[in-house]
């Protein structure tokens, strides 16, 4: 079928459904839904079999859902209505949900049923189980829903009793300092990450907080700062403290949108003389509870250094930390070294909402390539054991040729792969002329590059992106990753393995020094940086300040045919949808 894809963002969701639904043959355009600008329109123009909306916050007109069938992707359950259903669900500290796939009609969130799936809602973060678990559920629920379209003779049940929750405000979502637990603001924080965040006064400022950690041996006066840690800050609750990773200024009034930076740095003179209490590398998981962003452990003679980073984005200060801490890591008696294997993103690249705030963006831009080129180098030269990148949520950019630049790739089967660096106006950096082809060809690599697509988990293994597909739950992925590593570990293989690395690397080098790639990367992007006219300042500026699009980008527009798909037939006029009176009557035939 020819689907089209209607969201108000091309968001993570949104990418897996365009990726995945190409996977099962399908042809996929996709449009985002702009104020102001005619839908039906725009639906009309596509004449699609089936309209899919993934992520959409505004109604679908009467001409389109009467005219078309139009599925709307719900977080939640059976039942639940409402713009704020991830963000109840985990202020309510529930262990299951569930996501249904409903049809448009006159009222939001009403339409009748054609798939639903449930899922486990761990305690994390609401944007952490959007791209997880929910991620998943949304998918098997969106593939069946567009299964049974398809077959022409399925007919969608009616929701019956519901419950319409409204929008969670800010009010609502207040911490109080004075009275709160540490559970109580850790709750509050997860349930508005990583939008709209917790508004609060802090240092004579309103803040919105993003991000919070249970800390367990700082005490203090209850709402007082106690401590900073890598860019983030503690503060105190009434038996405990929470660590607060990021910080967003409210917006004032004719003034452009604040970026969400790094704590330490949004506050910047107005933060008092804090203690800067660095978390042990290898901080045991049981105990009191703290948090870090790096950490590293030993299982069956394989090490383990995992990070996660608020959004994936590296800053100069992160990729110096992590690279520190993957020299200390090489210097363990280890075979084998996995890279990553938490359950959110891997990487999306360079930090651009740092360098959005710096006071010369061109030099931070540069600072912040050169860092994570360190870091990608020197995952490239080791050369006496093997490196492995597990990619257990999203990868993009700079972050995904991170992952390339390890011996194997494991990615959970729920990701999403952006290789790509164009739709940010960058060449790119982080070695991809040289990591990119070797895997998939220079044909393919460079038109994974022009084209810009996200791929889904299963597409990067059949492009030779990846080496392996891990089939689990995110909460999962830790451990699938460690019985496969210590497997490895002490496969006899394993030190035929590593001399064959080395040996490849040395030829390599030969051919064309590391150096070589890395000078051509870098002269192409040090132009971009320095350019004041350059499409990157414009793209980073209106990505991290949330400025809305005025239109949908063409490539993503176009029909994109599926895998093993034949060229598409000149569409035929859309089939006019029975009246709203007798819609139940069954879905329009394909």
């Amino acid at each position: 079928m020819h689907v089209l894809l209607v969201a108000s963002a091309f968001n993570s969701l949104t990418q897996r459904v365009h990726a995945e639904l190409r996977d099962h043959g399908h042809s996929v355009a996709f449009e985002l839904a702009l104020p102001g600008t005619d839908l039906a329109e725009t639906v009309r123009r596509h004449h699609p079999d089936l309209v899919v909306a993934p992520m959409l916050k505004t109604a679908v007109p009467r001409e389109v859902w009467s005219a078309y069938t139009c599925l709307i992707v719900h977080p939640g359950p059976v039942g639940d209505r409402g713009p704020s259903s991830l963000d109840w669900a985990v202020t309510e500290e529930r262990t299951r949900w569930g996501v249904t796939v409903l049809q448009a009609d006159e009222e939001m969130d009403a339409g009748d049923v054609w798939a639903t799936a449930d899922c486990a809602l761990p305690p994390v973060g609401k944007s952490d189980a959007y791209r997880g678990e929910v991620s998943d559920a949304a998918l098997a629920a969106v593939l069946l829903a567009v299964e049974r379209f398809a077959s022409g003779t399925h007919v969608p049940t009616p929701q019956g009793p519901a419950t319409a929750r409204p929008y969670l405000r800010q009010p609502q979502r207040r911490i109080d300092w004075d009275h709160a637990t540490t559970d109580t603001a850790v709750r509050a924080l997860r349930a508005a990450d990583s939008r709209p965040g917790v508004l609060d006064e802090l240092l004579g400022g309103q803040w919105f907080l993003h991000g919070g950690h249970p800390e367990d041996t700082l005490r203090g006066r209850p709402g007082q700062l106690l401590a900073t840690r890598a860019g983030a800050i503690c503060r105190a609750t009434r038996d405990g403290a929470v660590w607060i990773p990021e910080l967003r200024a409210r917006r004032a009034a004719g003034e452009p949108a604040p970026v969400k930076l790094p704590a330490v740095l949004a506050l910047g003179d107005r933060l008092p003389a804090l203690p800067e209490i660095p978390a042990p590398l290898d901080a045991p998981p049981a105990g009191p509870r703290t948090w870090s962003d790096i950490r590293y452990r030993e299982q069956g003679g394989a090490g383990f250094l995992t990070f996660s980073f608020p959004g994936g984005a590296m800053s100069t200060d992160h990729c110096r930390r992590l690279l520190t801490a993957y020299r200390e890591a090489c210097s363990r008696p280890t075979s084998v070294l996995v890279l990553g294997g938490t359950r959110d993103f891997f990487s999306n690249g360079i930090h651009l909402g740092v360098i959005e705030a710096a006071a010369d963006p061109a030099a931070e831009s540069w600072a912040n390539i050169t860092a994570m080129d360190d870091l990608v180098e020197a995952v490239l030269t080791t050369t006496d054991r093997l490196v492995v990148a597990a990619v257990g949520g999203n990868a993009a950019a700079g972050g995904a040729m991170l992952a390339l630049a390890a011996d194997e790739v494991w990615c959970r089967s729920g990701a999403v792969l952006n290789p790509h660096y164009r739709l940010m106006g960058l060449y790119g950096s982080e070695y991809w002329t040289y990591t990119l082809p070797r895997r998939t060809g220079t044909g393919v690599a460079e038109r994974l590059m022009a084209d810009a697509l996200p791929l889904s988990a299963a597409a990067a293994r059949r492009l030779g992106l990846t080496d392996r597909t891990l089939d689990c739950a995110p909460q999962d992925f830790a451990g699938e990753t460690a019985r496969l590593a210590v497997r490895l570990a002490t496969s006899p293989a394993t030190q035929s393995a590593i001399a064959r690395k080395k040996a490849r690397r040395d030829r390599d080098e030969a051919a064309t020094p590391l150096a070589a790639y890395r000078e051509a990367e870098l002269t192409r992007m040090r132009e971009t940086f320095h350019d004041p006219a350059a499409p990157y300042h414009a793209l980073r500026r209106a990505f991290v300040r949330k400025e809305p699009a005025d239109r949908t980008p063409p490539h993503l527009a176009r029909p994109v045919p599926g895998r093993h798909t034949a060229p598409l037939p000149s569409r035929r006029p859309p089939v006019t949808g029975p009246a709203p009176s007798d819609r139940a009557a069954g879905p329009r035939p394909c």
